[in-house]
């Protein structure tokens, strides 16, 4: 599993211009793609690692705190492009990532597992036409694979 995780101040995802999920920050904004042989287990290795990643910022300058550690709201969003492959010519082919029935519940399974740890977590739409809002602050991006 991959993670493209954004700091944020505020993130929202729409889809037929209605709001579906939304957090007020300090928190994470993660989107997060399946390939072919991920499993529940990695999920919840994911989940763990977006729990305690400490990205947040301290009282004063730093990076110290982890979502656990603030109840920082997650905002975890469903995204088979972090597996396009556009090393050759100009159109990206997606074959590394699962397709819906695999990838669906496992995006699922990092939620629940977040959950189950104490996060406050919205989501996107599985396959929907999402648009996502985020103010990155930071800017702050990584990228986390398990």
């Amino acid at each position: 599993m991959r993670a493209v995780v954004q700091r944020v101040s505020e993130a929202r995802v729409t889809v037929a211009g209605e709001t579906v999920g939304a957090i007020e920050g300090p928190g994470l904004c993660a989107l997060v793609g399946v390939t072919h042989d991920d499993t529940p287990a990695k999920a919840a290795q994911l989940a763990r690692k977006l729990w305690t990643l400490r990205l947040l910022p301290a009282d004063g300058d730093g990076v110290e705190r982890s979502c656990s550690d603030i109840a920082a709201p997650l905002l975890v969003i469903s995204q088979f492009t972090l597996y396009g492959d556009a090393r050759k010519g100009r159109r990206p082919t997606w074959n590394a990532a699962a397709p819906g029935p695999v990838a669906e519940p496992l995006v699922d399974e990092v939620v629940a597992q977040l959950r189950a740890l104490g996060a406050e977590v919205e989501t996107g739409c599985f396959g929907a036409d999402m648009k996502v809002a985020l103010v990155n602050d930071g800017p702050f991006t990584v990228l986390v694979e398990v």
